[in-house]
């Protein structure tokens, strides 16, 4: 547990080195997460303007998950979207500069996941389970996608990974559609397939995933589950 809270938040530091087994505490820490993100958007809004609650949810996300996912989006999507070889496309997203399909890409999440929070009324609930959804989604991927390199960061976690935790899903969408009803299963639902639709963009260009494409799964992920459970229904 510790070593998944050291690898997807800011809290806490690795345990005794990060390995597979950190995979199965993954969609516990993006409960965790998203509790402590909607708690705070709850505050927020009784504060201040619904905007400006907004984006201070957005601000405190990258803050708890220090710029990962995002930092993953960003790499990914210089990687995974212009014309390129497999070979070209592992070395843009080996490389520390951001193109424009990053910024584009992660302008694009930003703004997207503010105007959804802004539209919504607050919901603990609903980000628990958004959250939950995507990281369990991509805690899945390593037992089931192959890794796109000899060696990376995500190395540690391809021995011994679980299949289940994207399973995890499934009450997650039940706790949504508690609190907010058909749209909190919606939205879990589809922060699933989006996620699993980045990382099929990643095996098919790629010929496998990268923890760039996780990250950019999960911020994909959220971002459409959010989008989802905002829509009027």
């Amino acid at each position: 547990m510790r070593d998944a809270l050291g690898l997807l938040t800011t809290i806490g530091r690795r345990g005794g080195g990060l390995s597979s087994r950190a995979l199965r505490w993954f969609p516990l820490v993006g409960a965790g997460l998203g509790a402590v993100l909607g708690a705070w958007w709850w505050v927020a809004e009784h504060w201040w303007p619904v905007a400006l609650a907004a984006v201070l949810v957005v601000a405190a996300d990258l803050a708890l998950t220090g710029l990962l996912h995002v930092d993953g989006l960003a790499d990914a999507s210089d990687g995974l979207l212009p014309h390129a070889s497999r070979h070209q496309r592992l070395e843009i997203m080996r490389t520390p500069g951001v193109g424009a399909f990053g910024v584009a890409a992660v302008a694009t999440a930003l703004l997207l996941r503010t105007s959804a929070l802004a539209s919504h009324t607050p919901s603990i609930a609903l980000l628990a389970a958004i959250w939950c959804a995507s990281r369990s989604t991509v805690a899945s991927v390593p037992a089931i996608v192959p890794y796109a390199r000899e060696q990376g960061i995500a190395s540690p976690l391809l021995d011994g990974a679980p299949r289940w935790p994207i399973l995890v899903a499934f009450p997650a969408a039940t706790l949504a559609a508690a609190d907010v009803g058909v749209a909190g299963a919606a939205a879990v639902v589809a922060t699933v397939l989006a996620g699993i639709s980045v990382v099929g963009l990643g095996r098919r260009r790629l010929g496998g995933f990268t923890g760039d494409v996780l990250g950019a799964a999960i911020v994909v992920g959220e971002t459409v589950g959010l989008l989802v459970g905002s829509a009027r229904w």
